[in-house]
């Protein structure tokens, strides 16, 4: 069984979901239903990725427009993401000037 994760745009930022169940059908939104969330206890907890839980945690059924998404992925079910993004501190501070 695969596992998709959608790339959309929301309230100015990007957010990523996975879901069990994508559908392609309607012809102005994306729907995605079973919504997977990494549940596992950790000891650090990520600010944003905390947000998007309390956020969409009991959602049954999403409707992105077609316009908000960036990119949709098909995984395999046991692929976990490895990849952290993170910002330097030098990075931050050319930003600042």
């Amino acid at each position: 069984m695969s596992v998709y994760r959608v790339y959309f745009k929301w309230k100015g930022k990007e957010i990523s979901l996975s879901a069990k169940e994508l559908d392609l059908t309607h012809p102005y939104f994306v729907s995605i239903k079973d919504l997977v969330f990494d549940n596992s206890s950790k000891l650090i907890i990520n600010p944003s990725e905390d947000e998007i839980r309390k956020t969409f945690q009991k959602s049954k059924h999403l409707m992105i427009p077609f316009q908000a998404v960036i990119l949709i992925e098909e995984l395999k079910n046991d692929e976990k993401n490895h990849v952290v993004p993170f910002n330097l501190i030098e990075d931050s501070m050319k930003q600042k000037k």
